[in-house]
């Protein structure tokens, strides 16, 4: 085998449901207020006896039921998440128990919003080096538990979810070559720190370095799959605020592609919307298997991460 690709994809999300009214009458803020600034009306959150692994177990079962697999099929499991409260056992064993995966390397990434694209990078690379033969690779984040409820600012952003992909050899490469790094030295614009963690971000800072210096790496990432960005079918940033993704989306120059804009209903799950965002575009129909799509993760430690694959 040459390469990699996705076999299937899969989301989940809670079943309630926060409004943008509701917010309002926990903080001072309004719906006009959040909607004019994010894009956000409605996010899922999850209950106290919803654990970010079961989240991440959920997608990762319907991933593997639409690739036709089995659990006994899957010897890598990567979990993107920031949100595990517990460090060990780690998400990844968590899920492979949970879905009854008898004996997988089991990693959990944490690189915060851009973790699903460093942990899908992670996964063609392990496959193409012969390491695993099927993956699941699942971003799954509760930002609920980390939230300053008190804060109108950063608890308006915030959303629960999982997505996740099986990623198998493949003779065609599905899975283009990442570009990805960081800024340290902005590492804390972005942060989940103290005890209890709490999420906390300089948001016209993260909103400048989104908007002028993410839009050259992506197109870059682009070229590394030997693809123009009028060649994309779909650009799936990660789901931040409306008003990062649209002008990225703009300044890559995708003028064909179908724009992911799930942050208006999902708000921002952290390494949960990459996945999140694309298995909807999926099961929509609004995407086709084969088209390019490029994924695109930034945010926490400023890292980012890219790749162009291949719909499944």
């Amino acid at each position: 085998m040459h390469g990699s690709r996705i076999a299937a994809v899969g989301h989940y999300q809670p079943a309630r449901i926060l409004t943008n009214r509701d917010l309002a009458g926990m903080v001072d803020t309004s719906d006009e207020w959040i909607t004019s600034r994010v894009g956000i009306r409605t996010r899922h959150i999850a209950g106290p006896d919803e654990p970010v692994d079961e989240l991440a177990a959920h997608a990762a079962a319907k991933a593997l039921a639409a690739a036709g697999l089995l659990p006994g099929d899957i010897d890598l499991i990567l979990v993107a998440t920031s949100t595990a409260i517990d460090r060990s056992p780690n998400m990844a064993a968590r899920v492979a128990d949970r879905l009854g995966v008898p004996s997988p390397a089991a990693m959990d990434i944490n690189v915060v919003c851009a973790g699903f694209t460093h942990a899908l990078a992670t996964a063609d690379h392990t496959v193409r080096a012969g390491a695993a033969t099927r993956a699941l690779v699942v971003g799954a984040d509760k930002m609920s538990d980390v939230a300053d409820w008190t804060d109108r600012s950063t608890c308006v952003l915030v959303g629960d979810g999982a997505g996740a992909a099986v990623v198998e050899a493949a003779e065609e490469p599905g899975i283009g070559p990442v570009l990805w790094g960081s800024v340290p030295g902005m590492g804390r614009a972005v942060r989940i720190e103290g005890s209890p963690p709490r999420f906390a971000q300089e948001g016209q800072s993260v909103y400048r370095w989104a908007t002028t210096q993410l839009p050259p790496v992506a197109r870059a990432a682009c070229e590394r799959a030997g693809l123009a960005p009028a060649d994309l079918a779909a650009v799936i940033t990660h789901q931040a605020n409306l008003r990062i993704i649209e002008p990225l989306a703009e300044k890559i120059g995708a003028v064909n592609a179908v724009v992911a804009r799930d942050v208006t209903e999902s708000g921002n799950t952290s390494a949960a919307s990459i996945p999140l965002a694309f298995s909807k575009l999926v099961e929509q129909g609004a995407i086709s298997t084969g088209d390019a799509v490029l994924l695109f993760g930034f945010g926490g430690n400023l890292s980012y991460a890219g790749q162009v694959v291949r719909c499944p």
